[in-house]
């Protein structure tokens, strides 16, 4: 955290307010820079939280401006969810006449654990299916793209461009980092497909399936893990994971649950991320599994923030311009060797985990090069 705490701790501050609508006090933060907080709410994806949050102050009188311009972008948000949300209706719809069968995950599935769902940042529209109904779904949604980039045939991937939404195909989730997270994943996927490990959401005159609360909290939870370790994840991954695990606090299976951290080896990544979400998010204790109250688990809270701060949702606050300026065998280079000081980096936080999963992620990517 650089540019003065105040402002940091304000802007976090909005997000507890906007994600759990609770009252919020802005005075003891002193005169907070508005435009700066904006700043960070658009790198972080939660432009939509801080303005839930900017409604529950309650010892301030804000400039009309500054409110004026989050409402304005929420507005826009609105609609672009209302418009995302009738594209996957009717798609899913005429997939369904065709016999293919998918999953939604992610996204719009999980925005519908929050007060305001319209409010939520969208981004990408993501399918989960069977390797089966993958390439079902592949062939079908192909001819009516814009634009199809080329296909993970080893993680069963394919993203596509239908005017003008994004739309990820997943036949897997595998991650790059970890085999043992991908075997996990796999049972995840075994009882989402073979067992009717479901939920359902009513989109309008459409019924969504999406993975059930035991499955789906896996989901969200190694899909930012993986982008946490390679790339950068924001705040608005980690806002869905907590809006999620409060919703369906009273049915999620926590013995299942921690055994599947067990065995994936995440389950230090889980206290270290419960703790960042009990003490910057808000998350109520009661509602966040495997919470341990340590020292240790707070000092990796805060290091994950300072992280979460830097990198931006997704790597957005990251110079990836050299992708443009160098020849293929330089940007490999610079990637590397990036990789390795942001792993180096997270050493300092999971010692144990991140050697191995750069060896893994490196190993991965060499043989998907050869």
């Amino acid at each position: 955290m650089k540019k003065q705490d105040s402002h940091v701790q304000a802007f976090l501050a909005l997000i507890r307010a906007g994600l759990w609508e609770q009252g919020v006090r802005l005075l003891p933060y002193g005169p907070i820079d508005f435009d700066y907080v904006y700043q960070l709410a658009e790198e972080q994806s939660v432009v939509g939280l801080v303005a839930a949050g900017l409604e529950h102050v309650v010892d301030s009188q804000l400039q009309k401006k500054y409110v004026a311009h989050f409402s304005e972008q929420t507005l826009q948000q609105e609609e672009r969810n209302k418009a995302m949300n009738y594209f996957i209706g009717v798609i899913v719809e005429k997939m369904r006449e065709t016999g293919i069968h998918v999953v939604l995950i992610k996204g719009q599935g999980v925005a519908q654990c929050y007060s305001r769902p319209l409010w939520r940042s969208s981004g990408d529209v993501d399918f989960f299916s069977d390797s089966d109904n993958y390439r079902k779904a592949l062939d079908f949604l192909t001819p009516l793209a814009v634009h199809v980039d080329s296909e993970d045939k080893v993680r069963l991937h394919a993203g596509m461009t239908l005017d003008p939404w994004v739309v990820e195909l997943h036949g897997t989730m595998h991650t790059g980092i970890s085999k043992k997270i991908d075997a996990g994943i796999d049972e995840v996927q075994r009882d989402i497909f073979e067992n009717n490990g479901t939920r359902t959401w009513q989109n309008d005159n459409t019924c969504i399936f999406l993975p059930n609360p035991d499955n789906d909290v896996l989901v969200i939870f190694t899909h930012f893990i993986d982008h946490f370790y390679v790339g950068g994840v924001g705040l608005r991954q980690i806002s869905d994971w907590c809006r999620l695990l409060w919703t369906y606090r009273d049915v999620i299976n926590m013995g299942l649950l921690e055994k599947r951290l067990r065995s994936m080896g995440l389950l230090t990544e889980w206290k270290a991320f419960a703790s960042f979400a009990v003490e910057y998010l808000g998350m109520p204790v009661e509602g966040m599994p495997l919470y341990e109250p340590f020292k240790k688990y707070r000092r990796k809270a805060y290091r994950i923030l300072c992280l979460v701060l830097y990198t931006g949702n997704f790597g957005h606050n990251k110079d990836e311009s050299y992708r443009t300026r160098y020849p293929t065998l330089f940007q490999k280079m610079i990637t590397f060797f990036r990789r390795m000081a942001e792993f180096s980096r997270l050493t300092t936080i999971f010692p144990k985990n991140a050697p191995v999963f750069f060896i893994t992620y490196v190993t991965r990517r060499t043989q998907s090069a050869l």
